[in-house]
């Protein structure tokens, strides 16, 4: 290889350029290998784990749009005074809208940002109401090579390919001149026309499909005089790959094999300590019952369950020989979200300060099956590998953490059978090195999880959570077990305190047979139960009601306990300390602070708010407010464009993923008001404002709830898109197909 030219400048792009051709209408796009279990789901592609047997004609009627600001006339008359419910605009910053129906803002259904709508039956009007609020079938076109370059040919010398095992047959062009002068795209001129996977690693890894192609290729001559292309590497910059993985892992960790997901299809991965641990659950669970005839048959299970326990050779690390983990005020923790929470958004949290962040939530089958879409969910950036920030005026010590080998990185699952997520666990324990935690989801409200018995349906399930923490406990080897869990699943009969007794202290009544807590090391609550989503404020209260119940434990210990309740330290994680999380509505860093003081939670998980603006971390480390201009707001945009890029690869594929995902959180980011035109502080993430103008073009852009402006950001960084290409957001209020209410 040809040593590497001097870098380019990296000038960014701020003209606007022409706009693609896009879709609105709504068809049933086919499933990309890179999806997820739950993605899929959405698509109503059958993934075993995740199956909907209901015919899927029941919908539940969207939160109703808050007709708030219906125009700018409307707040002027309430200057100087909070309306509830509304974002108050400065009067100089408010669009008159006087005559013209519509123009004010829609409330957004952020139902409809999480998958498919929740319905119960119990709940359901007798007359059935339409459908409304968001696009189920998104179809996002597709982003490839008219036709494609073989592999064997991608990133060798113009005249030293690899041997193509397809010969004559193969479908892909091989002749590398004729590919790029016919069948591949002109190369991007963003980001100063440097591939950004280059830069950072001193080597391409999609070679000549990269649409930075000019800035790493050359033409030598060679001794008979004939001209060679070559792609070109910066020797210093390039880093040895880590055993099992490839190229394209470079900058990552938790990278798994394709020999070893091969594996796990076939059955080959031992996963023989979950089932046996698991049989031992069960019997246990039999040998609780109440005899029905004779003692005889109780002796003869009790009997049962004492061999299969023998027969689990290697003991468990119990809850307190785990290693040491800690949540406290210095750590914000960013929520585990669904399309939102990938690679590159999360390596942007963290540059801005958030100190514990998961994945994605991820099936227990899927995984267990080896799918490859499900096991990139659990890949994280180096970044999430360091130690999170720890404080030593803490209010409480951890003893024996050590902070220097702690990590930032979690991963989260969800499952309705303990057998397959114990398998699953046992998995992400033996495979991937960099796992802080493994969170259980109890929450997740998306009516394929639940009507399987998985996410928050394990809320009216307790004795099989406990079962399922206690299992996982057994197989994770040092890694803690926390969970995720909400109110409950209905509104008026919230359950969530019952819970945390429970998984606290263990089971009062006996059960199941347990003599000790299931050794759960953090619970997180978001304050809203399944039946409300996002509709609503969360409630604090109650998750004040919950973590002065684990403070209670915490500080007087076995003082709460009597003798018969009291349970084995051993079998409580960090020397009997429970973590104890809130979740739901955290915008700034006013409310960071007011939950921590008035709920008195060890930590606040953020999701939406992060979503909507990702300083919200730097902001609560320094304690302010940041009125971000909207260059700085811009600048992130390039950020995630070029993480993307690494992350998912500069070839045209790789382009129009990183385009879809940006355009993903562009339908959150838009959504925030700058601090600088804002009437009143604190600002509520319930709040909807009026039309409003920014102050400059810029930042009227960024502010825009029309989608295809949202495409015309992406094109600042990503250059036009492909003419397949399409988006349409999961809002149907953004498409500007349908008239806004108020």
């Amino acid at each position: 290889m040809d040593k590497a030219p001097a870098d380019k400048p990296n000038d960014r792009i701020a003209g606007d350029q022409q706009m693609p051709g896009t879709s609105s209408q709504a068809t049933q796009r086919e499933p990309l290998p890179q999806d997820s279990a739950v993605t899929k789901a959405e698509l109503g592609v059958e993934v075993p784990g995740v199956t909907d047997e209901t015919d899927g004609t029941d919908g539940e009627r969207p939160s109703k749009r808050a007709r708030v600001g219906h125009d700018a006339e409307h707040q002027e008359s309430e200057v100087g005074q909070k309306v509830k419910g509304v974002a108050s605009i400065k009067k100089e910053y408010l669009v008159h809208t006087a005559g013209r129906k519509g123009a004010s803002r829609a409330a957004v259904d952020d139902d409809a940002s999480e998958a498919a709508r929740h319905v119960d039956a119990r709940d359901q009007p007798r007359k059935r109401e339409k459908k409304r609020g968001q696009n189920k079938a998104r179809d996002f076109g597709s982003s490839r090579d008219e036709r494609g370059l073989c592999s064997s040919r991608a990133t060798c010398p113009e005249f030293s390919p690899n041997e193509c095992k397809f010969g004559d047959k193969c479908k892909f062009e091989h002749d590398l001149r004729k590919y790029l002068k016919d069948w591949k795209r002109e190369d991007l001129t963003t980001f100063g026309g440097i591939c950004p996977i280059w830069q950072a690693r001193g080597k391409c890894t999609v070679g000549w499909k990269c649409r930075f192609l000019s800035s790493h290729m050359t033409e030598r001559e060679k001794s008979d005089g004939r001209k060679e292309l070559v792609l070109v590497e910066i020797p210093e910059r390039l880093t040895p790959n880590r055993p099992g993985a490839d190229e394209t892992d470079i900058g990552v960790v938790n990278t798994v094999s394709l020999q070893t997901k091969t594996d796990l299809s076939k059955r080959k991965f031992d996963d023989s300590r979950a089932e046996t641990y698991s049989k031992w659950l069960d019997s246990i669970s039999m040998a609780s019952r109440p005899p029905q005839n004779g003692n005889d048959e109780e002796s003869e299970r009790r009997n049962e369950a004492q061999d299969l326990r023998a027969l689990y050779a290697e003991p468990p690390f119990l809850p307190s020989e785990k290693r040491r983990i800690y949540f406290g005020s210095e750590t914000p923790v960013l929520a585990p979200l669904t399309t939102q929470g990938n690679l590159p958004f999360r390596r942007l949290c963290v540059e801005y300060g958030a100190q514990l962040t998961y994945s994605e939530m991820a099936m227990v089958t899927p995984l267990v099956q080896g799918h490859k879409s499900e096991w990139a969910l659990m890949r994280a950036h180096e970044s999430e590998s360091t130690p999170p920030r720890y404080a030593a005026s803490s209010n409480f010590t951890v003893q024996g953490y050590e902070n220097p080998k702690d990590l930032k990185f979690g991963a989260q699952v969800a499952g309705n059978k303990p057998l397959m997520t114990l398998k699953a666990t046992q998995a992400l324990a033996t495979l991937l090195p960099h796992l802080r935690v493994i969170d259980l989801n109890c929450g997740c409200p998306i009516d394929l999880v639940f009507k399987q018995g998985a996410g928050s349906a394990l809320l009216d399930t307790h004795s099989k959570l406990d079962k399922m923490i206690r299992g996982m406990n057994a197989v994770s080897g040092e890694i803690p077990i926390t969970a995720k869990i909400r109110l409950g699943t209905r509104d008026a009969k919230p359950n969530a305190l019952k819970l945390v007794d429970r998984l606290v202290y263990g089971d009062r009544f006996g059960e199941q047979g347990w003599g000790s807590p299931c050794g759960v090391a953090a619970i997180t609550l978001h304050g809203r139960s399944r039946q409300q989503r996002y509709t609503k404020q969360a409630d604090w209260s109650y998750i004040s009601q919950c973590a002065a119940l684990i403070n209670e434990h915490r500080n007087k210990g076995d003082d709460l306990s009597d003798t018969i309740r009291e349970a084995d330290a051993r079998h409580s994680p960090s020397n009997s300390q429970v973590y104890f999380i809130g979740n739901g509505d955290c915008y700034s860093h006013v409310d960071y602070s007011n939950h921590l003081e008035q709920a008195g939670v060890d930590s606040v998980m953020v999701a939406r708010g992060a979503m909507i603006k990702p300083w919200i971390f730097e902001e609560i480390e320094k304690g302010q407010y940041l009125d971000k201009s909207a260059s700085e707001r811009l600048s992130l945009v390039e950020k995630y464009a070029r993480y993307g890029l690494e992350t998912w690869g500069s070839d045209e594929m790789g382009v129009g993923l990183t385009r879809r995902f940006l355009l993903e959180w562009l339908s959150f980011a838009y959504r925030y008001v700058p601090v600088g035109i804002l009437e009143h502080l604190p600002p509520s993430i319930q709040d909807r404002p009026p039309a409003w103008r920014g102050r400059n073009d810029l930042e009227t852009l960024l502010g825009s709830d029309n989608y295809k402006d949202w495409i015309k950001i992406s094109e600042m960084f990503l250059g036009p898109a492909h003419k397949d290409f399409k988006f349409e957001p999961k809002h149907k209020s953004n498409s500007y197909d349908i008239e806004a209410e108020g």
